[in-house]
């Protein structure tokens, strides 16, 4: 497992970090709790020492989770947990705080992030100095050791930068999402920021297991999301016929073709969920492969060019 120093902190967070957003029956019809418990053991066995989650997830049902599968051994940890943009205001930012400590049974919290930019999703737009003035007393107070912001355009992050120490922007970035290339990564990159990734696998399109015919439900998730709608599923799914024979010539899965391409950028972490053990065996096995640098370029030529229509949309849910 290869790991990055997050931002300008002494933590190290490994290159590949366990997803919780699947974490929970209230979110997942058919997830088992036992199966995400032991899929989170099991990353940790196999070297990732990061888990992320959110107060949303489940409505905080996904920190219990994690409080559920690592509490006896915390310390080995970093835990990556965000405030909704429903709860920005000083005091509610502390309570929410106080919230996802008491869920993942810890007395602290390694990375607490902004999960969306002040205003999102009809949220009221509290002012961002206001929510990481508050941030920061969490930080001083020991509650907090580092402070993140996910979903931000660079306007924001440069305000953000502003009234505290951000080291981590969490954004959507995979071979298909790659608005953070222009303008984003090279500002983070000169104020180390790391990235940590979200979405490596395209909601599953990069795993292959999706064709023209398959059939979504009503109630999936994904049906909010841009790469999913009618005009742009079969350019998408084109793209990623084409991926098959190079992560075939290099002996791997399409998955750990993609997750080691958003961990081939520097400072860069991809944040992958899982179902199970198997799948986490095999999302950590990218961070130990090694693909050739021509699959790597043509991979990316492969998919940029195929998901052009979002490359001026910062985010890829609708909101």
């Amino acid at each position: 497992m290869i790991f990055n120093k997050l931002g300008k902190t002494e933590i190290k967070v490994s290159s590949i970090i366990m997803g919780t957003w699947q974490a929970g029956r209230q979110m997942w019809a058919d997830i088992d709790d036992k199966e995400t418990t032991n899929a989170i053991r099991k990353a940790v066995d196999l070297g990732i020492n990061t888990i992320d989650t959110a107060e949303t997830y489940g409505n905080g049902y996904s920190e219990q989770i994690v409080a559920k599968a690592t509490s006896s051994i915390r310390k080995q940890l970093i835990y990556a947990t965000k405030v909704f943009c429903s709860h920005l205001k000083y005091d509610q930012v502390i309570k929410a705080c106080h919230r996802s400590l008491k869920n993942l049974k810890t007395d602290y919290i390694d990375l607490y992030q902004i999960h969306w930019p002040p205003g999102s999703f009809g949220c009221k737009k509290v002012p961002l100095k206001e929510t990481i003035s508050a941030l920061n007393f969490l930080k001083e107070q020991g509650k907090i050791r580092a402070i993140g912001i996910s979903n931000f355009s660079l306007d924001e992050i440069k305000e953000a930068v502003l009234y505290g120490d951000i080291e981590s922007l969490q954004p959507p970035y995979s071979l298909f999402f790659r608005y953070i290339e222009k303008e984003i990564i090279p500002f983070c990159l000169k104020n180390e920021i790391t990235i940590l990734g979200y979405s490596p696998l395209a909601q599953g399109f990069l795993t292959g297991k999706f064709g023209l015919d398959h059939k979504f439900d009503k109630k999936d998730h994904r049906s909010g999301s841009k790469l999913f709608q009618d005009k742009n599923y079969k350019t998408i799914i084109d793209a990623v016929h084409r991926l098959k024979p190079i992560a075939d010539k290099n002996n791997i899965s399409l998955s750990q073709l993609a997750l080691a391409w958003v961990i081939s950028h520097k400072n860069t972490c991809a944040i992958a969920g899982a179902r199970n053990k198997t799948q986490v065996e095999e999302n950590v096995k990218a961070a130990d492969i090694k693909i050739e640098k021509e699959s790597l370029k043509i991979s990316d030529e492969i998919c940029k060019k195929a998901a052009a229509f979002l490359d001026n949309d910062p985010v890829i849910w609708k909101r």
